[in-house]
């Protein structure tokens, strides 16, 4: 197996409205969402477009704004390039966006993640001493 590089910096303002700029198109969303289902092993830019039935210039250009925002690795493969989706800078965002939740108060936070609907399995544990995550005593 290759080892994983990852392009990993500080998630600042900046960096965020990179990402949300990157991730503006239902195409980048579409690439990014089957990238993180993929997982380590990553997928060559031709079996993307493949996958999701688009052209493969389409692709590229997607995979290339989506690289430079730092969503993505890429490595050379002989003639093919395989793209890992760069799941700690999601990771990263999330944090930077979710960091000073509720001003500080575990509680509310909590209920918050209760109304959720999605997949909460990915997010920072909840402070300790927090009766909603089984650790309050």
């Amino acid at each position: 197996m290759i080892p994983l590089v990852l392009y990993h910096r500080i998630m600042d303002r900046i960096h965020a409205t990179q990402i949300f700029e990157s991730l503006s198109s239902g195409i980048r969303l579409d690439i990014y969402r089957l990238l993180v289902k993929e997982g380590s092993g990553g997928i060559v830019s031709g079996q993307i477009a493949q996958l999701l039935e688009l052209p493969a210039n389409n692709v590229s250009f997607h995979l290339k704004a989506m690289t430079q925002a730092g969503l993505l690795t890429v490595v050379q493969e002989g003639r093919f390039q395989r793209y890992r989706a760069n799941i700690p800078v999601m990771l990263d965002l999330i944090s930077y966006l979710t960091e000073e939740c509720c001003a500080g108060n575990p509680d509310e936070c909590a209920s918050f993640r209760e109304e959720a609907k999605g997949n909460l399995s990915c997010l920072p544990p909840l402070p300790a001493g927090n009766p909603s995550n089984g650790s309050f005593s």
